[in-house]
């Protein structure tokens, strides 16, 4: 395995345009295109990013955060980005409503708490058992990375690993609630159904 100076870590990992899926089959007028060109944004934010932070002998964004925050970073970037190639869908100005991206125009002033209609957006470290808060019937894109954690000591460059979307049903979810005495978040899981569900219509992987 390739090793890398902080400075050399700052960069990350090109996207390599032969591993996407011409067959993959996206709602709303999504295009791979649009997908493509919105993981190049990202690459090129966090390229800047780090690079000005190393200047200044900080941590890069990656090891800095923790990482559901970092993850949280990137989700959010995807789904600004995307609707700046996709004239059909927009960002959910709903605050916390459910899912991400819903199509232009069908609400007003695009905004929803709670439909069915759109894509919900996910970044993991994992490469399954994704999480979200619950059970949901519609489309979810999870785009898979690999870099860095604040525990790491090694340096390496942020890459995207695959990227790959679904409708999915509730019953493709495992929910685990919790006890009046928890604190622990309400959580629901991508099970086995769902995880097959994405992986058979992969975006991207590398």
């Amino acid at each position: 395995m390739r090793s890398y100076t902080e400075l050399q870590a700052c960069e990350p990992i090109p996207i390599k345009d032969d591993r996407f899926n011409a067959s993959a089959q996206l709602p709303y007028g999504l295009q791979i295109e649009h997908i493509r060109a919105a993981m190049t944004d990202f690459l090129q934010f966090l390229h800047f990013v780090n690079s000005q932070l190393h200047t200044k002998g900080i941590q890069r964004l990656e090891t800095l955060l923790m990482p559901a925050n970092f993850s949280s970073i990137l989700s959010d970037f995807m789904v600004s980005a995307i609707p700046k190639y996709c004239n059909t869908v927009v960002k959910n100005t709903y605050h916390n409503g459910y899912p991400d991206l819903i199509p232009a125009g069908m609400f007003p002033n695009n905004a929803v708490q709670h439909v069915a209609e759109g894509v919900e957006i996910k970044a993991s470290r994992h490469r399954k058992g994704w999480q979200g808060h619950n059970p949901e019937d519609g489309w979810l894109m999870v785009f898979v990375f690999d870099s860095n954690r604040p525990r790491d000591t090694t340096p390496r460059p942020f890459r995207f690993v695959a990227v790959m979307a679904a409708r999915l049903q509730s019953s493709d979810w495992s929910f685990a609630g919790r006890s009046a005495t928890s604190r622990r978040t309400i959580t629901a899981s991508v099970i086995a159904t769902g995880y097959q569900k994405l992986v058979q219509n992969w975006i991207y992987r590398d």
